[in-house]
């Protein structure tokens, strides 16, 4: 008899920051978010600013930004 098989969850890989932690942004980071500030909500980007201040480069923050606060 056939049993189909279950489906299985793929494991999430968790990202990790590529840069130090550091309590500002440096000049790239400022000018990168004066422009992506105008297509996104205030949450999003104070998160991206969180998780920028802790490591996380652009791509990384604004993923994971995004999926809290997708616009």
């Amino acid at each position: 008899m056939y049993k189909p098989k279950k489906p299985v969850k793929k494991e999430e890989k968790k990202e990790k920051p590529l840069n130090k932690p550091s309590k500002t942004l440096n000049k790239l980071q400022k000018e990168y978010m004066k422009e992506h500030s105008k297509k996104h909500s205030k949450e999003h980007n104070k998160e991206m600013i969180r998780l920028m201040k802790l490591g996380y480069c652009i791509e990384q923050s604004h993923k994971l930004a995004s999926k809290l606060y997708p616009k």
